[in-house]
């Protein structure tokens, strides 16, 4: 199938099925389920382009697998976690609910399919490596598999530090700043941006592959401006005050470097 129709299909697909997400977003009274459906629908595109694509058939193989890994690793990791908080709803969504008050079901019906327009844009690495006929792996998309090898390690040892330090009942204190997170409020994030980077660049061996680079571009707009950082950092800053304030003084926002000197 060639990539145009193949992508549309794809798209038509996720808005059925974030439609669907929608009705139970609004039964269970928890919206968050959202950023669940958001992360698998990415193995699920991922395995049409494997299956549709006309590329080189280990090439689909493998950008499928590394997508699926990706997938199942954070759609399971928010699965759990949403689980054993509901029917708490993420702050984020309940922020939202203040702001957007009595139009809040409208635009979230409409904040869903977005979702899913999402998943299609930031899926186009795969989609290029899947078109990819070329027999054999290129430089680039060896480059691009260990990256993403590193980067989905970095994403699920952050992870586990937060899960543990939550486990720990404040006892490390009311901020999480250790492990990785002494090096950067958000490394969960910065390696989630750096597994967009590596699928660009495995992508970049592929015709028209440099359309790839709009998903890590996209990622990071997101991450830095929209949904992700800013977001976080108001709600951390509700819940923990200055105690936050003060990480925030000492310790990189985004990409991980050494700390800041504490001033009294």
């Amino acid at each position: 199938m060639n990539a145009l129709p193949l992508a549309a299909g794809c798209l038509g697909g996720l808005c059925l099925a974030f439609a669907l997400l929608y009705v139970a977003a609004r039964r269970l009274d928890n919206y968050g389920i959202v950023d669940i459906g958001w992360s698998y629908a990415f193995g699920a595109v991922a395995i049409a382009y494997a299956l549709l694509g006309r590329g080189w058939a280990q090439r689909r193989v493998l950008v499928a697998a590394m997508a699926v890994v990706w997938s199942l690793r954070l759609g399971t990791h928010l699965l759990i976690r949403i689980a054993r908080h509901h029917p708490a709803e993420d702050g984020r969504y309940r922020q939202l609910r203040q702001e957007w008050g009595a139009g809040f079901a409208r635009r979230m019906a409409g904040f869903f399919q977005l979702q899913a327009a999402s998943v299609v844009l930031l899926a186009i690495p795969f989609l290029a490596a899947a078109m990819n006929p070329a027999p054999r792996l290129a430089a680039l998309e060896y480059g691009g598999a260990g990256l993403w090898l590193v980067a989905i390690s970095g994403e699920a040892l952050a992870d586990a530090q937060l899960a543990r330090f939550k486990r720990s009942g404040g006892s490390l204190g009311p901020v999480c700043d250790v492990g990785l997170w002494r090096y950067s409020r958000h490394p969960n994030y910065f390696f989630e941006w750096l597994t967009w980077v590596a699928f660009a660049l495995f992508a970049g061996a592929s015709p028209w592959g440099w359309l790839g680079l709009l998903s890590p571009a996209c990622m990071l707009y997101l991450l830095l401006r929209v949904t992700g950082i800013p977001a976080t950092e108001e709600q951390s800053l509700r819940s923990k005050g200055d105690a936050y304030r003060r990480y925030q003084a000492r310790t990189s926002v985004f990409i991980p470097l050494p700390p800041r000197p504490s001033h009294p």
